[in-house]
């Protein structure tokens, strides 16, 4: 199964890392993509780390980034830089969709 999980709000780090490690620990493929104040738990270390895994896919908004004043320099290169194109990719190919 592909997991998409979208994040728009800064407010569940706890449940974004949670429901991700649980479905990379069963073999499920994840995509993880963040935008709106979501774009802010790259502040977080275990936030970015979910990209390490080798069945986890992460992207972000750039736009919205910008517009929350998150620094993206320096961030894992397996985080894609992206836009909504990446977010409508990630609905398309996912089997379920969460949304926090």
């Amino acid at each position: 199964m592909k997991l998409g999980i979208i994040i728009t709000t800064d407010r569940h780090l706890d449940h974004v890392v949670g429901i991700t490690q649980a479905a990379s620990a069963k073999g499920h493929d994840v995509s993880i993509f963040a935008m709106d104040s979501g774009t802010r738990l790259l502040a977080y270390p275990e936030f970015t780390q979910l990209c390490t895994a080798d069945n986890v896919v992460m992207s972000l908004c750039q736009h919205s980034a910008s517009d929350q004043g998150v620094n993206t320099e320096g961030i894992s290169k397996e985080i894609v830089l992206g836009s909504q194109f990446n977010n409508a990719m990630m609905n398309n190919e996912a089997d379920k969709v969460i949304s926090l």
